[in-house]
């Protein structure tokens, strides 16, 4: 399964989707128009006090469980300063409940150990004007930090390409 979160303003990632022919039916699209996704507070206590359970109660669970069983994750998001915005930013930083507080070496390089043996693939499909170097690296950083693949940072002129 694949799992596409569209977090642009007016659901712009969704409306191109309907207009590309890819096999829906592998996919599940989520769109956070209408979620309440509060911050992370870097609280802990999905790490200390309720092992991979965020301490905060609202629509974010939802895409959790999602992610768990997916195999490729998309985040669609705009850009503002020329990175992905708050809204896509907030919803990459709930990812915390997937590791744990526990620390290994991999690579030569620090690592968290990972809470769950299933992992996903990270992309970014973003909206407007970024430094799309600078934002695939930044997509390198976070997959190895959750154990993964790279998906790349891509256009959303280019979603017909990226999602089949």
């Amino acid at each position: 399964m694949n799992l596409i979160i569209d977090t642009t303003e007016g659901e712009l990632g969704i409306e191109k989707l309907k207009a590309v022919d890819f096999d829906k039916e592998k996919y599940d699209i989520i769109s956070t128009k209408n979620m309440k996704i509060s911050p992370c507070l870097g609280c802990n206590y999905c790490w200390l006090k309720t092992p991979g359970i965020c301490a905060i109660k609202d629509d974010y669970e939802i895409i959790l469980k999602k992610m768990i069983k997916a195999d490729n994750l998309w985040i669609i998001a705009d850009t503002s300063m020329g990175f992905i915005s708050y809204k896509a930013k907030n919803v990459i930083d709930r990812f915390m409940p997937l590791i744990t507080m526990f620390l290994h070496f991999e690579k030569k390089q620090m690592r968290h150990v990972l809470r769950y043996k299933r992992r996903f693939n990270f992309g970014t499909i973003y909206n407007g004007e970024c430094d799309e170097a600078f934002l695939n690296r930044w997509c390198e950083r976070v997959a190895i930090n959750f154990g993964t693949e790279s998906l790349g940072a891509h256009s959303l002129d280019e979603l017909s390409e990226v999602i089949r």
